[in-house]
């Protein structure tokens, strides 16, 4: 079988898994959970999510140094997406939103890590074909949001998005996908391999980075930004869904298809990672920071004053400005990192800046957004949307106004010949 096709293939499950059941987690607490009416299951659901952030602080180094130094990557990959398996299988027969979150935490803390280890596994693999990684990867790793979007589509269309089905779904999948891992070029263990400690691995050597006033006010700005990112994921579901008990909009396409309208946001962060090198020449880093903080503003404003009927092009909106959110931090910031942290210690700058997007800033996330759909639900369990997302809103244009007066840094665009994805 063609080596990229399977690598392809890789990617595509990789996603997939995570797809089946990400998106519309939120909508199924609150369809499960919500009888009695519980008060704070906005902070449960938030909470929930946060422990993605929270596994994500020390699984992926501890996995890591597990592949690094006594098994080979891909049986490392394979075992914990079979771990994975076995949780989503657990989250399925869960009856309460307590076992829950510590059935996610379980079901994170055997996923989270695969990202890095497939992306490890890939390159080797790649490298040790005579490749060229760089070009190679990728047309390999879209595949992975194409499988991450066919998941969300599959549990649509099949109604499994508020129902347990998914977590079954997943774990079938999970399984394979571990299964399939084992069928993989062996990457061997590496020998001589230079020693890193577990604060390396975790990029806490790169706190040192805080001594320098832009470094550390770049930090603490991802950390707060971070927090924004899983916002919709955790409660844009369970949003879409509630239009449907106003009977105007019970049967429209935003209730229907739900997941199949938020995987808009997925197919726009593809398209929108085509367009950073265009917009990082034109505009510099700085400025594309700025062009992705403006956009979840949109991103939260658009949700506010949307609906399913004559409001549904303001939704879809929202969706299209998600993709330029997401990627225009996360690739810039990336790249401010790169050129700023000297070399020796660049790999774990970039670790210290996905720990404070994806690590604390999810955890600093679920805490917020949860608290705040708590504080807009009346006694009767009904949510004020409108002045939820417009909460979030509000959060973003905070981040954005001090963003552009306290983060001073002159760059050339006309510098940037190349951008890596």
């Amino acid at each position: 079988m063609n080596l990229k096709f399977r690598l392809t293939s890789l990617s595509f499950l990789q996603f997939f898994v995570w797809g089946i059941w990400l998106i519309s987690l939120g909508g199924y607490m609150f369809a499960t959970f919500n009888n009695p009416l519980d008060p704070e299951l906005g902070s449960k659901v938030g909470n929930t999510y946060g422990t993605m952030g929270w596994a994500s602080l020390f699984m992926p180094a501890l996995m890591g140094i597990l592949a690094d130094k006594y098994l080979r990557a891909e049986v490392v990959l394979g075992l914990c997406h079979i771990l994975g398996g076995a949780a989503l299988y657990y989250a399925s027969t869960v009856t309460n939103s307590g076992d829950m979150y510590w059935a996610i935490f379980m079901v994170s803390c055997f996923y989270m890590p695969t990202i890095a280890l497939s992306n490890s596994v890939t390159y080797s693999i790649l490298s040790k074909n005579n490749l060229d990684v760089q070009k190679a990867f990728a047309p390999i790793r879209v595949w992975g949001t194409i499988g991450l979007i066919v998941a969300e589509w599959a549990v649509d269309l099949l109604g499994w998005t508020e129902n347990s089905n998914q977590f079954y779904f997943a774990a079938v999948a999970g399984v394979c996908t571990g299964l399939y891992c084992f069928t993989l070029p062996r990457v061997e263990v590496a020998k001589n391999i230079e020693k890193k400690s577990l604060a390396t691995r975790m990029g806490l050597d790169a706190f040192k980075l805080f001594k320098t006033p832009m470094m550390a006010k770049f930090f603490l700005f991802a950390l707060f930004l971070g927090a924004a990112l899983q916002i919709t994921n955790m409660f844009g579901f369970p949003f879409l869904k509630d239009f449907g008990a106003n009977p105007e909009y019970a049967d429209s396409f935003a209730v229907k298809r739900t997941n199949i309208l938020i995987s808009l946001s997925q197919i726009s962060e593809t398209i929108f990672i085509l367009a950073i090198p265009f917009f990082l020449k034109k505009f510099g880093i700085k400025k594309v920071m700025l062009i992705s903080l403006v956009a979840w503003v949109l991103r939260f404003a658009l949700f506010g004053i949307g609906d399913p009927g004559g409001g549904l092009y303001l939704l879809i909106l929202s969706m299209i400005v998600y993709g330029m959110a997401f990627d225009f931090f996360n690739i810039s910031g990336s790249l401010f990192v790169d050129r700023e942290a000297k070399p020796e210690i660049r790999a774990s700058a970039q670790g210290l800046f996905m720990l404070m997007t994806n690590g604390l800033g999810a955890i600093l996330g679920g805490l917020f957004a949860g608290k705040v759909v708590d504080i807009f639900t009346n006694a009767e369990g009904v949510k004020d949307w409108p002045n939820i997302w417009f909460s979030f809103a509000a959060y973003a244009l905070v981040i954005g106004i001090a963003f552009m007066f306290m983060f001073k840094y002159k760059h050339k665009p006309e510098e940037m010949t190349s951008v890596a994805h």
